[in-house]
């Protein structure tokens, strides 16, 4: 046996269904990011309404501002540091308070939400700002340039809905990268032609502030931008284990985004730092082209930016007892929690083979922190019903929350299978 499984016989049923309105409540369309994204459009809606209440319409500065504190807010939400921030604010709450508070504080990793509102809300003011620039008859060059930018912002959106970034994530990349350096240089540009054909000082333009705090936002993780050495193996035709030891050495529940040219793709996955040891290791699953030729061609150099970031399973601190849910290389985010053992936790992993997949190393590694550990080969007992063993897991624990960590499709099937049924559950949202 390679570990411990739970034979299908003895799988518990699946739960009942719940009732139709905490399912919508639980539903995609009212998670907490939407929620956040409808919150800046309805800030931005108020504005709108105090701006025009006395029959004025607001001014092409006020529009212009408009835009830029939303960019500023889309840009700066996305920051490493501040990213680091939020999840420090959000789990800095003990576990005394209310469960209905802390479940709450545990959604902080859906701020993508205010990336999403504020992109949208400031381009819709500055194609606003478009608009009214036209009617007074701005200068040719400037009004080129606004042109030219708001066609690039609708690019940039519109390329970002999830259903072109699911079916084109490299081109997704690309466009919001590149479009976004290039975006920000054509309102550089604007600004500076609109300060000087009204004779202000850029030094007191309230829209150059936006921009240099915009920019430093943007550029802050290129200045750590260094190449690493890596040491990886491949326990098999699926996985590859990279291990880095430069001196650095992340905190449980970071992530890394790493590259094989800086211009190229990057792509983030969770650190796994080892108690007492220095450096950390990264799980790499065949899951596409990039991920797939790291595996067959392991490098020996790779590039690394910025700095380790928190993740989704930093929330773990705000519940006394957890059940980690994963399949397959899902196991990789949930590692460093468990190797960590801060809080109480039970793993429920299923996986293909998992010794011949990931190798007797990493599994006696696992079952190492968790003998009890809930491991299901799905080469030898097929597919389970992971909404059912999370449940199955939660009440035989008596955890508060469930984390999931799995592909897109399985990772919103448990969580709002569990929310719907008022258990606080948490996964990845792949909002990037």
């Amino acid at each position: 046996m390679t570990a411990p499984v739970r034979p299908r016989d003895h799988a518990p049923a699946s739960p009942p269904r719940a009732g139709r309105l905490r399912r919508a409540l639980a539903g995609p369309l009212l998670t907490h990011y939407h929620r956040l994204a409808a919150l800046v459009i309805a800030a931005n809606l108020a504005f709108l309404a105090a701006g025009t209440s006395g029959g004025d319409s607001l001014s092409a500065a006020e529009l212009s501002d408009a835009a830029l504190i939303n960019v500023a807010l889309a840009v700066v939400v996305r920051q490493q540091y501040v990213i680091n921030a939020l999840f420090r604010l959000a789990t800095s709450a003990p576990t005394s308070w209310p469960l209905g508070v802390r479940r709450i504080l545990a959604k902080v990793y859906h701020f993508g939400g205010l990336h999403v509102g504020g992109a949208t809300a400031g381009t819709l003011w500055f194609l606003a700002l478009i608009g009214a620039m036209t009617l007074r008859g701005a200068p040719a060059p400037v009004l080129a340039v606004a042109y030219t930018l708001g066609v690039l912002l609708i690019a940039i959106i519109a390329t970002a809905l999830p259903a072109f970034r699911a079916r084109f994530h490299d081109h997704f990349e690309r466009i919001h990268r590149y479009g976004g350096w290039a975006a920000l240089l054509l309102l550089w540009t604007q600004t500076l032609l609109v300060a000087h054909e009204e004779r202000q000082s850029p030094l007191t333009s309230s829209a150059v502030h936006l921009l240099a705090l915009i920019t430093f936002s943007v550029a802050l993780p290129w200045f750590r931008l260094r190449r690493i050495a890596v040491t990886a193996e491949r326990p098999s035709t699926h996985v590859a284990l990279a291990r880095f030891d430069y001196g650095v050495t992340p905190f449980a529940g970071s992530s890394t985004a790493i590259s094989r040219s800086p211009l190229g793709q990057w792509h983030s996955f969770a650190n796994v730092p080892e108690p007492g040891r220095s450096g950390y290791r990264l799980t790499i699953s065949r899951a596409g082209d990039w991920t797939g030729e790291f595996i067959d061609d392991l490098p020996t150099e790779v590039w690394t930016k910025g700095i380790t970031t928190a993740g989704v399973a930093n929330v773990e601190t705000l519940f006394t007892r957890v059940v980690y849910v994963a399949t397959g290389s899902g196991i990789g985010p949930c590692l460093p929690h468990l190797l960590a053992r801060e809080v109480p936790a039970l793993l429920v992993w299923a996986t293909r083979a998992p010794r011949t997949t990931y190798g007797d190393a990493l599994v006696d590694e696992i079952l190492a922190v968790q003998p009890e550990a809930r491991i299901w080969d799905t080469a030898e007992h097929g597919k389970p019903d992971m909404l059912a063993l999370a449940l199955a897991a939660h009440r035989d624990f008596g955890a508060e929350a469930v984390i999931c960590i799995s592909n897109k499709k399985l990772t919103w099937h448990v969580v709002q299978g569990l929310e719907s049924r008022g258990i606080p559950a948490y996964g990845a949202i792949w909002d990037s």
